[in-house]
């Protein structure tokens, strides 16, 4: 793993065995993605919830979920959702578990000659608290480091 900086930045793509508008109604529900992500044995949340109001359809929209990697509760917002274009960027409401900043974007594009699937890119960026225990740190990152995968491997289940 590449040593952290005070502030990592990720960015991974992939090509999805499904047509943009069925990847699109899946990744802009977060209950959803978080399902696809962190599945079972390999689970880091739980408890995952809307609060204050929020709801798929609604913009911002808040919703919390516990790290099961050390019990800490994680507050993010849907931050803005562009319908059209299939881009929702989201948000760390509050610092927890070292990351004192943490913002978001997920994208679904078409791929002009294949409509029967698409890319898929997600962009992340995290600033780290100067007294962050930097192994729950790397945790975090390393199961990031693994999200997009799990949600192309969710697309080529559901394509058979």
């Amino acid at each position: 793993m590449p040593t952290i900086q005070r502030k990592h930045t990720m960015y991974h793509s992939t090509v999805l065995d499904a047509d943009p508008d069925t990847v699109w109604a899946t990744v802009r529900d977060a209950m959803q993605i978080l399902d696809i992500v962190s599945p079972g044995d390999l689970d880091i949340h739980r408890d995952v919830s809307w609060v204050e109001g929020g709801s798929v359809d609604t913009v911002p929209a808040r919703y919390d979920f516990r790290l099961t990697l050390n019990g800490r509760l994680v507050q993010q917002e849907i931050a803005a959702r562009d319908e059209i274009n299939k881009t929702q960027s989201y948000r760390a409401v509050a610092p927890t578990s070292g990351v004192a900043r943490y913002e978001a974007t997920i994208r679904v594009f078409p791929i002009t000659n294949d409509p029967a699937r698409s890319f898929f890119d997600w962009s992340r960026t995290l600033e780290i608290a100067e007294d962050a225990d930097l192994d729950v740190v790397e945790a975090i990152i390393d199961v990031m480091e693994k999200q997009t995968d799990a949600v192309r491997d969710h697309f080529a289940k559901t394509a058979k």
